[in-house]
C-alpha cells in the first residue's frame, strides 16, 4: 500500500463535530502537524471528508 503524509493547514474552529472528530482520528493535533498513514479505503474516506482542512502528499 502507498503511504501519504497528511498535514493540517486550516483550523477546526467553527467546523462540525464530524469534521473535528475525523481530524482527531487521523492523529492531527494542531496546525501544521503532520502524520504519515498507509493509504486504505478508510483513510481515503477520512481524507475526502476533511479535504478542505488538510494537505495530502504521496510518499
Amino acid at each position: 500500500m502507498a503511504k501519504v503524509k497528511i498535514t493540517l493547514v486550516r483550523s477546526t474552529i467553527k467546523k462540525s463535530n464530524i469534521q473535528k472528530r475525523t481530524i482527531e482520528a487521523l492523529g492531527l493535533r494542531k496546525l501544521n502537524h503532520s502524520v504519515e498513514k498507509e493509504l486504505n479505503p478508510a483513510i481515503e474516506g477520512m481524507i475526502k471528508t476533511v479535504q478542505h482542512l488538510i494537505k495530502v502528499e504521496k510518499i
